[in-house]
């Protein structure tokens, strides 16, 4: 087999029969194979057999009756019973168009990446199948987050959390992951380093069925982050803690003393910005100071991004203190718990980015050197 197909399906009955009718053209002279890995409690098993028995390309199917792993799981079942060592994996509803295929399977034939994304935010990629604007804006709040949590082996991928990727198999290393959730390309490319490209893709509709996401699956996916990412979170989240300990036990004493909300706020904020920068430098980023620029360029985009943040977010509460609705020092306790993340993912993705400029630059020069094509198109580009 040249390329395997691993489909996770759950309760997917709708969807099987045109998904394989569309994949078959796209994979037209390839040595290819389908694995529906399959967790269904309706009749899917069933459609799936009578689909693979007048498919023209072979179909496969694994049903878990005790699924372990939900969908990640599910992933790692087929690409284990994959006979290709490219496994190409997407969703049952038709939201990932099997006519992308072919792009992404020309794009690992360039034989510089392990792992092959299919982005929504790269190109002329588009997110236009998410069923509404909250989707669309939970979809990209969690990307940020998440690539603010991975700032460096997720520098390559736009779009961590897609389901629709193509994957050498022999470059995944099974003991080393922890599926738990549905994110299964975060998990792998959390868990070790991958050279990774892109090509854009638009997100459709569901073609049948109803849609998998629940409040449950958010769930499953702040488990899986933290899982994964807990370390330079849960630092972050000290140095947060002490600096809102220290800003509210500030803004306590000086107004005790008779100083008004608004200075005292204010006061407290430009105390807890330097201290909490020079925690930040020691003891949380430490690891990526070398890559993100100079000392000074980091504490003057800290700086400035807290002072905007503490700007917005003063006013609202003496706003809120002024109408009587709490008292100064519940007001800062939960505006400061609102601008926590908001905080983390600007100084993961910002303050503390890897400067890759020069990096890449040696990097095109040096394949030129070779008498390769440096160049990449828009569409194609490995994206930073």
């Amino acid at each position: 087999m040249d390329l395997t197909i691993i489909v996770p399906t759950f309760n997917e009955s709708p969807n099987i029969d045109e998904l394989v009718r569309r994949i078959t053209p796209a994979v037209a002279g390839t040595a290819a194979e389908i694995i529906f890995v399959d967790d269904s409690t309706d009749e899917t098993p069933v459609v799936i057999a009578e689909v693979a028995a007048r498919a023209e390309i072979t179909v496969r199917l694994i049903h878990r009756d005790d699924p372990q792993g939900g969908l990640s799981g599910a992933v790692l079942e087929g690409i284990a019973a994959a006979q290709a060592d490219w496994c190409l994996v997407m969703d049952g509803d038709l939201q990932h168009p099997p006519e992308v295929i072919p792009t992404l399977v020309a794009r690992a034939a360039r034989g510089d990446a392990d792992v092959v994304v299919a982005s929504r935010y790269v190109g002329e990629g588009t997110a236009d199948g998410l069923a509404n604007g909250v989707r669309t804006l939970v979809s990209r709040a969690s990307t940020l987050v998440t690539k603010a949590m991975f700032p460096i082996r997720l520098r390559d991928c736009t779009d961590p959390m897609t389901g629709f990727f193509l994957v050498h198999r022999p470059s995944v290393v099974p003991d080393e992951l922890q599926p738990r959730g549905f994110k299964i390309l975060l998990e792998l490319l959390a868990r070790r380093p991958f050279r990774v490209a892109e090509v854009p893709f638009e997100f459709a509709s569901r073609f049948g069925g109803e849609s998998k996401a629940s409040f449950q699956q958010g769930l499953r996916f702040i488990m899986q982050l933290a899982m994964l990412r807990f370390g330079r979170l849960s630092g972050f989240a000290l140095v947060g803690g002490l600096g809102a300990i220290a800003n509210i036990a500030i803004v306590f004493l000086l107004t005790r003393l008779g100083v008004p909300f608004l200075g005292a706020s204010i006061i407290a904020a430009e105390a807890t910005i330097i201290g909490n920068f020079v925690l930040l430098e020691r003891f949380v980023f430490s690891d990526l100071r070398e890559e993100s620029g100079s000392v000074w360029k980091r504490l003057w985009k800290s700086f400035a991004f807290n002072n905007v943040e503490s700007a917005i977010r003063i006013p609202i509460a003496t706003a809120a203190v002024s109408a009587h609705v709490m008292t100064g020092t519940i007001a800062t306790a939960v505006t400061l718990a609102v601008a926590f993340i908001v905080r983390f993912t600007f100084h993961s993705l910002v303050v503390y980015a890897p400067q890759r400029t020069a990096k890449v630059s040696a990097m095109a020069a040096a394949r030129s050197d070779a008498g390769e094509d440096a160049t990449t198109t828009e569409p194609e580009r490995i994206a930073s």
